[in-house]
């Protein structure tokens, strides 16, 4: 006989599956007949997950989820390394999931950590996920969500993110200082929030110096791949306006237009400028080495973890969370693949 899931118990009962797996934990905002209901039927059909007891004595299963787009992206591994060691420091054991990219998987692998008991998730969205009917349903059952680095506006829950428009506009300045005059920006669609806000971060940098911004200047990729950046770095040199500086959203798309660049017979940066994005540890060993934003990952994992941590504690002491917007500071570092800023402030006699 098949395992029978809490979604076969909710569907069943015509409840939500967080409110079966709420019953289960006993939380005092679901009523004493659900409960009854759900734990009758949970017997009645042998539905017994592995912190099933555990979770009937404690309220607590201590597992949390994390939901990553990309798991062996260097940025996002350092989220979950900060994620896993502030869980393990407080007891908390960590399922890992990758969405892909996928707002189909990633509503599957919501489902399955409900159905694993988890005391609450933490989620990146992915690129393709322009509904969060699934997010919110899950926000609005009780269960403790916390959002990092991709989010979404219109989901009511703790965040932690970094100020992808201020960052974005810190890297475009810093090009302008160095000399650049013709910017190019090499960008996702403007789906994702964080694609949206790096792409108005360049255009303001551009429109606060004096420099136009200009349509065909900007281009565009599906990907965000060192293929990509390979590629477009062909349609740049290509342009009939020559462009002295790539602000390139992410650190791959920033190498795969570098080494393409290195290929043409370029000197970098002294006939074109270019950074990345996230500081992976590739930045260092390119030729040159890459300028880019550092993106502070680990801190970001470890205090996606903290909020988490605290929804979870006032959930079971049935206490009220104030939902948070913590932001995690940028800077940037400079290596060779950019000029040294020119001193354009005069010094007073």
């Amino acid at each position: 006989m098949a395992n029978v899931t809490l979604k076969k118990i909710a569907e069943t009962l015509g409840i939500s599956t967080a409110t079966a797996s709420k019953a289960l934990k006993d939380y005092a905002d679901i009523s004493n007949e659900t409960k009854r209901k759900v734990r009758e039927l949970a017997q009645q059909l042998n539905y017994k997950p592995n912190s099933f007891a555990q979770s009937l004595r404690n309220q607590e299963s201590k597992i949390i989820g994390l939901i990553a787009p990309q798991i062996v992206h260097h940025f996002f591994a350092n989220i979950i390394k900060g994620v896993i060691d502030a869980a393990e420091a407080k007891g908390y054991l960590v399922i890992i999931l990758q969405s892909g990219e996928s707002y189909e998987t990633e509503k599957k692998q919501l489902q399955l950590l409900l159905e694993k008991n988890v005391d609450g998730i933490l989620i990146s969205l992915s690129d393709r996920t322009v509904n969060y009917k699934h997010v919110a349903d899950i926000i609005k059952e009780g269960i403790p969500v916390v959002l990092y680095d991709k989010i979404s506006k219109l989901l009511d829950c703790s965040k932690v993110i970094i100020d992808d428009r201020k960052a974005a506009y810190n890297a475009t300045k810093y090009l302008i200082e160095t000399g650049c005059k013709n910017i190019a920006h090499i960008r996702g669609p403007l789906k994702p929030q964080t694609t949206i806000d790096r792409f108005l971060g360049y255009k303001k940098a551009l429109s606060d110096h004096g420099l136009d911004f200009k349509d065909q200047l900007v281009f565009e990729t599906k990907n965000l791949s060192f293929e990509d950046g390979y590629e477009i770095a062909d349609r740049i040199l290509a342009t009939s306006d020559p462009i002295d500086g790539v602000f390139a959203f992410t650190d791959l798309l920033a190498t795969g237009a570098l080494i393409r660049f290195n290929e043409k017979g370029l000197k970098i940066p002294e006939d074109i400028s270019i950074i990345g994005f996230s500081n992976w540890f590739l930045t260092k060993i390119t030729t040159p080495s890459l300028s880019t934003v550092n993106q502070p990952g680990y801190e970001m994992g470890q205090k996606a973890f903290q909020l988490l941590l605290k929804e979870i504690r006032n959930k079971r002491e049935n206490k009220e969370s104030t939902k948070e917007i913590v932001e995690i500071p940028t800077t940037i570092i400079p290596r060779n693949s950019t000029k040294p800023r020119l001193i354009t402030e005069k010094t007073n006699n």
